[in-house]
């Protein structure tokens, strides 16, 4: 919130409140996206070890997965349905212009909302009602419905940044082509990118309770296999998010020189441009930034002499204070300085593990995994706002200003105190039900748990345990 207090004006002064409300809600939802999308792929994962190898504890694992992912369901409904209000409520210069095509990946991610809805139910409930591939196949409808839904979302994020697909007259849309609105420019790297994230925020955040209760002397094949699963998928996705992130950069570079030269703290157009690490953006100078020399020339592309447009280039009316800067700039540095303590985790897992052949042990490396997601929730959060500040002014890139799209009238304080209140009930309120189920676990332990279809002892063909009763 101090962020949007840094880069509002003072007139409209609907601006401030609507942009710390949105600054807010965002920043709520988006923690909630991972376990929509990828902390059920993990639940099938263990889902799967668990009918094809007969392993009860990764069933276990399933089973108790599915209720926490349930739970953070409802709460990303609650969140998702107030960012929907939230976007005709604070931005009706945004729905009234450009609803027509604004609109279309809403609308297509409440078809998969829907759909992730049902099958979620289905799921939970046939634990005990349906037979067993029947039912791990709902679970693959939850998670591929999490994807599209992600996906969607994205896509109108992305056609923020890069509109395409409409025809404007009047400053109004009159025609558009909805397979080029969502899949516009830069729909696909965006959406790849924040895939990644949430593997990386799921896995990395799972593991770390896990993580926990391998440091606490648990070290029973379900707490290994707690720990394992995720903490490979994270491992997996951050170096291939290395290599999707390091192209958006050049596609940011290519396509949006604003929101580049901001990241690269740049004031003027030039060749041979340093990589400024940490440092802020004043008076049209750089200060106390550590400069490598000619590296963002080179990253951007791959040679000392690529010119890269300065904010001199970016005309002085839709220019972004030098706030903004600094608010991008130092929130890529903490994103790719988060990420790079990630991907030496996961560089120091496969390192152990292919010393031992087993989930390691090393109490320093369960440490760095215990918090790893806290870590990886900072670098998503930094993330978004590179992505969103970056946008500033404009809401619609070269289309619409944000003081353009924002509500003109009434008073926009006592709406953003309400949602505060509720969304502290919410977080309150699933936060007791999973200590609840926590507990309850606890006590219950792993090996007297009754699961639907889990393994069972072999018998004779009369049906008797085979070795006598006590099979």
């Amino acid at each position: 919130m101090v962020l949007s207090a840094l880069l509002t004006a003072a007139d409209p002064p609907q601006l401030l409140p609507a942009r710390e409300q949105m600054a807010f809600t965002l920043g709520f939802h988006i923690i909630l996206v991972p376990f929509g999308v990828a902390f059920t792929f993990m639940m099938l994962i263990c889902h799967y070890r668990a009918l094809r190898h007969g392993d009860q504890q990764a069933l276990v694992l399933a089973q108790r997965w599915s209720k926490v992912a349930a739970v953070l369901f409802a709460v990303g409904a609650v969140s998702g349905t107030v960012l929907t209000f939230e976007l005709g409520l604070l931005w009706p210069g945004l729905m009234g212009r450009y609803g027509p095509a604004f609109g279309f990946p809403f609308a297509v991610e409440g078809l998969f909302f829907f759909l992730e809805a049902i099958f979620v139910a289905i799921y939970i409930y046939g634990w005990k009602r349906l037979p067993p591939w029947p039912h791990f196949f709902t679970g693959v409808v939850v998670t591929l419905a999490g994807v599209g839904g992600t996906a969607s979302v994205i896509a109108a994020n992305s056609w923020m940044n890069q509109p395409a697909g409409i025809a404007v007259q009047n400053g109004r849309v009159v025609g558009a082509i909805p397979s080029q609105v969502f899949f516009n420019g830069a729909f696909w790297w965006e959406m790849v990118h924040m895939l990644l994230a949430a593997y990386i925020v799921a896995g990395f955040m799972v593991a770390g309770v896990y993580a926990w209760g391998l440091l606490k002397g648990r070290r029973d094949h379900y707490h290994r296999l707690g720990f394992a699963v995720p903490f490979t998928v994270a491992a997996i996705a951050m170096p291939l998010q290395f290599l999707v992130g390091d192209t958006i950069a050049r596609q940011v570079y290519d396509r949006e020189p604003a929101k580049f030269s901001a990241i690269e703290l740049l004031p003027t157009t030039g060749d041979h441009v340093p990589e400024t690490l940490g440092g802020i953006f004043a008076d049209g100078k750089v200060r106390f930034g550590l400069q490598l020399p000619d590296v963002a020339s080179i990253l951007a592309g791959f040679t000392p002499s690529t010119t890269i447009k300065g904010l001199d280039a970016i005309p002085a009316a839709v220019r972004p204070t030098d706030s903004a800067v600094n608010v991008v700039h130092l929130a890529f540095d903490v994103m790719v300085a988060t990420a790079s303590l990630l991907l030496l985790l996961a560089l120091w897992f496969a390192w152990l593990w292919w010393r031992r052949r087993e989930v390691p042990t090393d109490r320093w490396f369960l440490r760095s995994s215990a918090v790893a997601g806290l870590v990886a929730l900072v670098s998503l959060e930094s993330g978004w706002v590179v992505t969103e500040v970056g946008r500033q002014p404009w809401t619609v890139v070269g289309l619409l200003l944000t003081e353009n799209a924002v509500a003109t009238q009434g008073n926009l304080w006592p709406l953003f105190a309400t949602v505060l209140v509720i969304y502290a009930c919410v977080a309150v309120g699933a936060l007791c039900v999973l200590r609840t189920l926590r507990r309850r676990w606890s006590e219950q332990g792993t090996e007297a748990v009754v699961v639907p279809y889990g393994p069972r002892p072999a018998r004779t063909a009369n049906g008797h345990p085979l070795g006598g009763d006590e099979a």
